[in-house]
This record gives structure tokens, sequence and C-alpha cells, in this order.
């Protein structure tokens, strides 16, 4: 098991977001290893050491980041020094690797860059070819500790060219592999009461994880084993199993954003795509257009926010506005025929509702939205109603909800 101890202060008072451990936790599950906690802590020695203590009790592997820089608030060194009952010495390959780096501006050699050559002697020095921290590996009784530099690029650069590769060489590991599906239509309590005799009956090496968020849960199957042929088979028995459970309730066996599958099956069936938005206000636009290539399958869109909007360029009746309303089935319909019509799609979306925090009335609330999908030769639509929730939370249930009403009609194709 290995554990991440990220050093700093910037972390803590949230100047910076930790974003070392997150993509550290992605490559090291990819190799095979597995994670049992990341911790952070002050720029102070004895809560380093402590850190250590503690981390090493439970962990064959400790990886450090952050506090190795040239001024006196960066002490990683010095600590892990006293920690392992070393000096610090000078090491000639750090300080020509220093040189190498500054080479072209030999007046940024200061004495404090210079004094980044000064390495605890216990350790192993690894070199940072992309910057003047060098990184320390430390061994005792069959453990490793490993202090690498806090910025990003110099982190990644001596994970994947040093860390990991001496990781494997040293470590046994098992194989390592985490699945996930997407479900629609459940809330996470729901899901757990629909699946309780499934999830009880899975294998010791499997753990399951609930993974809410706006309208969907996402279930991931997580497991270890040494044959990883037979662990594969197994998460694929048992997600056939939930197939069996769920089935059209699962729209997605993977962990993509909604927007990307949506795209994966429009690029497939060769389709396009546009969207007339008023609730939603672009955001389902955004969405799709936030993945390189999309122009493939995108058209365009509306935000007709106005009535007027939706009459001159939709062609959504006037009198069926007075009558029922913008947020009503008739109209959203209308919208999705008008912008499918006027930008020659395949397929097109619409959304109309009611968003908040004001505008609601007692026959629709804040909250209530209908979304309609619309082909040439069918036309879909479906009212929700997402509760009295901020703003914010409503645009992105119902540009949720939105997305996966398209992704079903299109599986009818």
């Amino acid at each position: 098991m290995i554990e991440i101890i990220t050093i700093g202060d910037e972390i803590l008072i949230g100047q910076i977001v930790d974003t070392n451990s997150a993509w550290m936790a992605v490559e090291l599950n990819n190799a095979g290893f597995q994670l049992s906690q990341i911790t952070s802590v002050h720029d102070d020695a004895e809560l380093i050491k402590s850190a250590l203590d503690l981390a090493l009790e439970k962990n064959d592997i400790v990886l450090l980041t952050g506090g190795l820089g040239p001024t006196k608030d960066d002490l990683t060194k010095l600590t892990l020094a006293d920690y392992f009952d070393t000096e610090l010495v000078y090491d000639e390959s750090v300080y020509q690797n220093i040189e190498s780096l500054y080479r072209t501006r030999p007046s940024v050699l200061n004495e404090l860059t210079k004094a980044q050559a000064l390495v605890p002697k216990a350790c192993t020095v690894i070199q940072n070819r992309v910057g003047t921290a060098p990184i320390m590996w430390f061994e005792r009784d069959e453990k490793v500790v490993v202090s690498m530099p806090g910025v990003p690029f110099e982190m990644k650069k001596a994970m994947t060219d040093e860390v990991i590769p001496r990781l494997m060489k040293k470590f046994n590991r098992n194989a390592v592999i985490n699945q996930t599906v997407q479900v629609f239509g459940y809330g996470e309590s729901s899901l757990a009461l629909k699946i309780e005799e499934w999830e009880n009956a899975l294998p010791d090496y499997l753990h399951l994880a609930y993974l809410p968020s706006f309208g969907l849960v996402k279930l991931r199957l997580s497991g270890a084993l040494t044959n990883g042929n037979e662990l594969q088979a197994e998460i694929d028995r048992q997600f056939g199993l939930l197939d069996e459970i769920l089935g059209d309730a699962i729209i997605a066996r993977n962990d993509f954003p909604l927007e990307k599958n949506l795209g994966e099956m429009l690029r497939a069936k060769k389709l396009t795509i546009a969207v007339a938005e008023s609730c939603t206000g672009g955001n389902i636009a955004h969405k799709i257009t936030s993945l390189a290539g999309s122009s493939e399958y995108f058209i365009g869109s509306v935000t007709a926010y106005q009535n007027e909007v939706k009459e001159n360029f939709l062609g959504v009746s006037s009198e069926d506005l007075k009558s029922y309303g913008a947020v009503s089935q008739q109209v959203v319909e209308q919208m999705a025929e008008g912008v499918r019509k006027k930008m020659n799609t395949d397929i097109s979306i619409a959304t109309s509702g009611i968003a908040g925090p004001n505008g609601g009335t007692e026959e629709k609330p804040v909250g209530t939205v209908w979304i309609a999908v619309s082909m040439k030769d069918k036309t879909i639509s479906q009212k929700y109603y997402f509760g009295n929730h901020s703003r914010e939370n409503i645009i992105e249930r119902s540009t949720v909800s939105a997305m996966i009403l398209a992704m079903e009609l299109i599986k009818g194709i």
C-alpha cells in the first residue's frame, strides 16, 4: 500500500489546489499499486515527522511532494535528514545537473540555488531533469520513502521516468481494475435497495462504490487479484448480472462525461444535432462543444430566452405561448422541431423551464422543466421537477436529463 503526503501551507490555506495527489493516484493505480491515504501537512518539521511515522506504520511506500525549494520555508530536505538520522552532504552530480539547467542563464545560479546540491547522505539521489531540487529515495526496513518537488511538471516527470519504474521493480503487485457504469433514474438510496442482493453476493475482493452526481449515480467496481484475466472476467460477469437487474437504466458502461457518450453515439450513427435552450441558457451547447471534434456532429444552437425569439426564430405558435405558457409540452416540442428544421440536423434538443430563484407559480413551481428531443419522424418530451434548489443545480440537472433523453432516442434508431 502507498500513502501520499503533500507538504505546504499553501495547500492547507486553500491558496492552491492539490492536483498532484489526484494525478499520482491515477498513475499509481494504473501501475497496479493501491493507495491507502492522502495526507496534507503544514511546513512544520514535527508535523512532517509525525505524518511519516503514521504512514510507515500502515504502508510499504510513502511518496512526499513539496517543500524542496531553496528558501527557508522549505523544510522537507532538512526534516528528512533528521528523520533518517543522517547529514547533508554535497553531491557533485546534482550540482552539475543544476548547472546544465542554467547554462543559458548563469546569472540565475545564485547561492540558494547552488545549495540544492546538498542532499541527505542516506538517500539515493535521482536527478531532476527539469528542476533544481533532486528526488530523494530512502529505504528502511524494506520500506521506501520518496521525496519529490511539488511543482507539478517536475513531479510528473519524476514519477513517470523514475519513481514508478523503480517501485515496479522492487515491489510485487496485484492486477488492479476499476470499472464503472452510469445509472439514470434512481437516487442513491433507492438504487442501493434495488441492487442490495447483488451487492451482498459480490466476492470479497471486489468493492462497490456509489458515486452520485446530478441526475446520475455511477457504480464503480474495484478489485485486486494476482491474475488480471480472472479479475476482469469476474467484473464482466458481475456487470452482466447488473444488466439483468437494471436494464436500460444503465446508460453508459464507462466513466466518461455524458457529453462524450452522447458525442460518441452521434458520431457512430453519423447524426448531427442542434439545440434550442431557454432555462439552460446555452449550457447544453457548452457541454457538447467542450469536446474536441464536436464540430463533426454539432451544428449550432439558439438560446431562445424571450418568447419573441421562440416565435420569430423557432416558429413557436404565439397562441400556444399564450394558452400554455413557455414552460409547456406544446412549446418545448415546437422549439425542438423548429431548431432541427432551421439548422437541418438529424436530431435536436430543447429545454424550457423555471430555474429560479424567482418566477415560479403554484401550478409551475421553481424547478419545473420541460425537455423535448426531436427527429424527423418522432418527437418525445418529458416534464421534470427538480425541486426548489439553486439556479445552478436546476440548470445542471436539466442539462444532464436533456442529454440522457437524447441518448435514449438515439438508442432506438
